[in-house]
């Protein structure tokens, strides 16, 4: 098992209810492909670096969780085509 930390920014304009079932969804996707979530960082809306798709804030969120090395790619096949998401990024943490 590899220790991951996925980073993901939800459209800032969307309603709560559909950020709070985006991240629902991206929880499951990790449960569905074996990983083990730990810590879910909630940064809250902030404002974003530059303008993507005429959005300029966006709800950050970075979770750590555990899975085997092929899980990531699974995950993010699902991830992409996730409408309020507008980025996200898996890195691999050391042991």
């Amino acid at each position: 098992m590899n220790n991951y930390e996925l980073a993901v920014v939800i459209n800032g304009k969307v309603e709560t209810e559909v950020k709070e079932a985006a991240l629902e969804k991206i929880k499951g996707y990790i449960e569905r492909f074996g990983g083990n979530i730990g810590e879910i960082d909630d940064w809250g809306k902030r404002r974003l670096a530059y303008e993507i798709n005429k959005v300029k804030e966006g709800y950050y969120y970075f979770i750590r969780f555990q899975s085997s090395s092929d899980a990531p790619a699974e995950i993010e096949k699902r991830i992409r085509i996730m409408e309020p998401v507008l980025r996200f990024l898996f890195k691999r943490l050391e042991d």
